[in-house]
């Protein structure tokens, strides 16, 4: 367990889990916050599907190479480039008021699940890559701890961090913050990144133009 690419996978299990609440129970609490109805706090439930159909997308993920970040190596700047949608998109929400623009919320919400599901596909392959079958074990485990300890975060973490900063009476402001700081910590996910190797793995992707990426 106290091998490097051991503890990598926990940072790197860190980012993973800590978006999915976030979309989840986190921003339900918002939303009741702000005033919006459950029904409509739970039809935001749906932008979970990026997590179920995500396979549609894995073979693009999988085979069509980066042209900047690609100096990192395949799956590195995939996952560099995940983690940055990620952040980016924990911004762009936290920038949201749902109680005035709730569509801008919805479509914020959208990114950071479609980022987080990209870099959930990007990660179990990096993870399958990166160590022998020796090491799937203790991999698999580290992955699995960051990945709660960002639940946590995520989920009481941020809630504790919101009732801190703010009081009972709705402030917009407030969860501008939150989600700001758990923007934040997902540079831990960047950092682990530019600290870890690309898997030796020869990768057959097609680079001519003129002809189609086979994916299967």
């Amino acid at each position: 367990l106290l091998n490097p690419t051991s503890l990598r996978m926990l940072f790197l299990g860190f980012a993973a889990g800590l978006p999915i609440l976030l979309i989840f129970s986190t921003l339900s609490v918002w939303l009741f916050k702000a005033g919006v109805n459950r029904a409509t706090i739970t039809l935001f439930s749906w932008v979970g599907f990026a997590y179920s159909f995500k396979f549609i997308w894995t073979p693009i993920v999988d085979n069509l190479k980066l042209p900047i970040l690609g100096k990192l190596g395949h799956r590195r700047s995939w996952l560099l480039l995940s983690q940055l949608m990620i952040i980016l998109s924990l911004i762009f929400i936290s920038f949201t008021d749902p109680k005035t623009s709730l569509l801008c919320t919805a479509i914020g919400a959208i990114f950071i699940a479609f980022s987080s599901a990209t870099q959930d596909i990007v990660l179990d392959a990096f993870r399958i890559e990166s160590a022998s079958k020796k090491l799937q074990g203790a991999l698999s485990s580290m992955y699995l701890t960051g990945y709660r300890i960002a639940m946590i975060v995520a989920g009481a973490g941020s809630l504790w961090i919101a009732s801190f900063l703010g009081t009972e009476i709705y402030n917009q402001k407030v969860w501008q913050q939150v989600y700001q700081i758990m923007a934040l910590l997902m540079l831990f996910g960047v950092l682990t990144v530019f600290y870890s190797s690309e898997p030796k793995i020869k990768r057959n992707i097609e680079k001519k133009s003129n002809q189609k990426i086979k994916f299967f």
